[in-house]
């Protein structure tokens, strides 16, 4: 099947969907692979182009199995108290994961996850017990192609999660593009982003430098040997216009669970950007060139209590 227009809700397969079915699939992008979770009997992976991306408990929609997830959700959880009407965008869809999450946390919430490969977007409609629109809309496209058409204040919560291989593209890193989310956010909004690194972390620190150019108020999240730069892993970096850290509880809340992760305020943020530039969109290629520009990282690895 072809990719289908950008900006369309994929079609719900014959028979609404047969449910997860183990195997390898052909996707617009490449190939993903669902695989059956050896650990728990209601649980699924879904691996897409050999990495890992996303674990589905078609049990409990709050369980999240990777624990840059779990983090995550923290944060959010932190701002917003359950019956907040959430407008959410995830930046990166595959199984959506936290959006089924939130679904679960904010009845009130309306949310799209933005996923470029339509044919993805269509299994995992079949495979899993996604939300309905209006409550969850996928939309097929580019993750920055679709941002810059969103209206002004039209979302609180910006997720990115967006990986090429074990990258995330360079557009969605830059200076302009942040600008294009603080635009789509709304007063109070959060824009929270998965990068991935390896242990010199100057992706992460570029990253950083970006959003705190951008935001009033930051914050990361990490276990302290990622921190520390002793291994391959996520950061997960977040701005806003309104501080972060007001629940005294979310510090001791990412401290549980199988990794351990510190909160760093916007002072250490700053500290850990500091003599690295904000990224920036390429100037214009003269003909016949291609600009070369640096990658951020890698996705998530897969965690479990006690690794």
């Amino acid at each position: 099947m072809g990719r289908q227009r950008p900006g369309k809700e994929p079609a719900a397969p014959a028979g609404g969907g047969t449910g997860p079915v183990a195997g390898s699939y052909p996707i617009d992008t490449g190939t993903c692979e669902l695989v059956p979770d050896s650990f728990n009997p209601d649980g699924w992976i879904l691996m897409v182009n050999e990495v890992h991306s996303s674990h589905i408990d078609l049990a409990d929609p709050r369980h999240l199995d990777f624990e840059y997830m779990r983090w995550i959700a923290a944060l959010v959880e932190s701002r917003w108290k359950p019956d907040a009407t959430l407008r959410a965008l995830h930046l990166g869809g595959a199984a959506c994961s936290l959006a089924r999450y939130f679904a679960a946390v904010y009845p009130g919430a309306r949310q799209v996850a933005v996923e470029l490969d339509g044919r993805l977007a269509e299994l995992v409609r079949g495979w899993f017990d996604l939300p309905r629109a209006p409550l969850l809309r996928l939309r097929v496209g580019e993750a920055r192609a679709v941002t810059e058409t969103l209206h002004e204040d039209s979302r609180d919560l910006i997720i990115r999660d967006v990986f090429a291989g074990a990258k995330t593209p360079v557009p969605l890193t830059t200076a302009e593009f942040t600008e294009h989310v603080r635009r789509v956010l709304a007063p109070g909004g959060v824009y929270v982003v998965n990068c991935g690194d390896t242990p010199d972390l100057r992706g992460a620190r570029a990253e950083a430098a970006t959003i705190c150019a951008a935001f009033e108020y930051t914050a990361a999240i990490a276990d302290p040997a990622m921190l520390k730069g002793r291994r391959y892993g996520n950061i997960i970096l977040a701005g806003s216009d309104a501080p972060f850290a007001q629940d005294p509880s979310l510090p001791r809340t990412l401290l549980g669970g199988g990794v351990p992760a510190h909160l760093w305020d916007d002072a250490k943020m700053r500290s850990f950007a500091a003599g690295a530039r904000p990224l920036h969109d390429a100037p214009a290629p003269e003909d016949g060139e291609a600009p070369e520009l640096p990658g951020a990282g890698a996705p998530g690895e897969r965690s479990r209590p006690g690794k």
